[in-house]
């Protein structure tokens, strides 16, 4: 009689023959030196096992392969460029599921310059579509540190944010239209766009931001919006971070829509970049407690009045004694010099040693004063610690970052102390009527503490909405809906 470990191999045998018959040998990747790279998250911070990862060319061939899993009883983590921070792409320990990567669906379906209207397949690097936007004069108005290699379908997925959601919003707010798989391998299409559509639920904004939970988004409709002419970029010195705060709310009403970014960098961070990066220079002479920068931009080519506008702007704060310092970019160089200080601030960090990141959003008003109180309080209560704030200001995410004492061991620290730690910095957040994932998701990083804080009655939703779209738990299971233990 056969034994249950051996029944067990059987049936996978049967469910991996099935699924390479249906995807080719260019669709299904097997062996453990293989899977090494697609079973742990960049940062090294969670590995699991997989059974495959599996490949589809094509919407048919995911909805094939989903009703496969669903026969078979196979979990499927879905996964995009596999630069999550919350450790939403990676399978667990059993070793049971599949790894569901759509890089091979990485076409331009159709480019409207006229609507400003891109239908892109999840498999879209985010730089491509700059590029390809960039050719037609237009842009697609998100951005961020890993756009190299973050895909499309997972930006989407995990509603990701960037350095321009002061003005443009996240990623939600770039959706005009879906497709996506349903677990039980259905297809929603939804990606034909209506300005006016009443027949009921916005079902799409559903798919967004559930961390492929609920689906599993194969092709958006994105819109763009017309290229750049020219941006004015000043790096500011400040005493205080809530003077940052006063100087935030003072050009938001001089420059309105022209004000796009708003960056906060603490001094300490500064410093680490400028160590990091040896031909790295500071903007200002002196160095300051606070820095701010500051990104305007026009549709028009010439940035004279552009440049006119905030050059007022920071000369009445100067006036007023709100800030210490400033420096306008004379030219593309030296902007993308201040925006490389501020996109190196993470690299800089990680040389310093082991150190546990929170990604947190408070009411922008509320920013300052939490940034202000809450490091002390972390680093008075955990000895040794260090407190990191920066980040988008404008929209009221900071990313708080805990730097381990010296002589931490990596690894260690962070699942005894940091874990201590994150409790503490998101109980405070929570205090403040905040959100502890304010733009890289909950994934297996973030769920205890999402079981733990959050609002019962959305928690309660959030798993009937689960439960009713994939009532098997076959959709990345044990991410983002805590469970009724949690």
């Amino acid at each position: 009689m056969a034994t249950i470990e051996q029944t067990d191999r059987t049936k996978t045998q049967a469910f991996l023959a099935e699924a390479e018959k249906l995807l080719g040998p260019k669709g299904l990747t097997t062996g453990k030196e293989a899977l090494e790279p697609w079973v742990t998250d960049w940062r090294g911070r969670y590995t699991g096992r997989a059974l495959a990862v599996a490949s589809p060319a094509s919407t048919r061939e995911v909805s094939a392969l989903v009703k496969l899993c669903a026969k078979h009883s196979v979990p499927i983590v879905p996964q995009g460029g596999n630069s999550g921070m919350a450790g939403g792409a990676t399978p667990d320990d059993s070793g049971t599921a599949i790894v569901l990567s759509l890089r091979r669906m990485d076409a331009i379906r159709s480019f409207d310059k006229d609507e400003r209207q891109v239908i892109c397949e999840a498999g879209v690097i985010l730089q491509t579509l700059h590029e390809r936007a960039d050719e037609a004069g237009l842009r697609f108005p998100l951005t961020l540190g890993g756009k190299g290699s973050a895909t499309i379908g997972g930006l989407v997925s995990t509603n990701a944010g960037g350095t321009q959601v002061l003005r443009h919003g996240t990623m939600r707010a770039q959706v005009l239209g879906i497709e996506a798989v349903l677990a039980d391998g259905q297809v929603f299409d939804a990606l034909t766009v209506l300005k006016k559509d009443n027949r009921g639920f916005d079902l799409k904004q559903l798919m967004i931001g559930s961390e492929g939970t609920l689906g599993i988004v194969t092709a958006v409709t994105l819109k763009l919006e017309p290229a750049i002419g020219a941006r004015v970029t000043a790096w500011i010195g400040l005493d205080s971070i809530h003077d940052a705060g006063t100087l935030l709310t003072r050009v938001d009403a001089a420059m309105g829509p022209a004000l796009e970014g708003f960056e906060v960098v603490p001094g300490h961070c500064l410093d680490a970049v400028l160590d990091h990066l040896p031909d790295a220079r500071s903007p200002l002479a002196e160095r300051h407690r606070w820095n701010a920068l500051i990104e305007c931009v026009t549709a028009d080519a010439d940035d004279a009045p552009l440049r006119e506008r905030l050059q007022t702007a920071l000369g009445e704060a100067m006036e007023a004694d709100l800030i210490a310092d400033a420096a306008i970019a004379a030219n593309e160089r030296q902007a993308g010099d201040m925006w490389t200080l501020r996109d190196s601030i993470s690299a800089a960090e990680r040389a310093l040693g082991p150190a546990v990141q929170h990604d947190i959003s408070v009411p922008t008003a509320r920013m300052p004063d939490f940034i202000e109180q809450v490091g002390p309080q972390i680093e008075d209560a955990f000895p040794g610690a260090r407190t990191v704030a920066f980040g988008h200001l404008g929209d009221g995410n900071v990313h708080f970052h805990v730097i381990a004492p010296e002589g931490a061991v990596p690894g260690e620290w962070e699942e005894n102390e940091g874990k201590a730690i994150s409790a503490r910095v998101y109980d405070l957040v929570t205090e403040l009527g905040g959100s502890i994932s304010a733009e890289h998701g909950i994934g297996q990083m973030k769920i205890e503490d999402l079981g733990r804080l959050g609002d019962p009655v959305a928690l309660s939703m959030m798993r009937s909405v689960k439960a009713a779209l994939d009532p098997n738990d076959l959709l990345n299971p044990g991410k983002l809906v805590p469970p009724h233990s949690a």
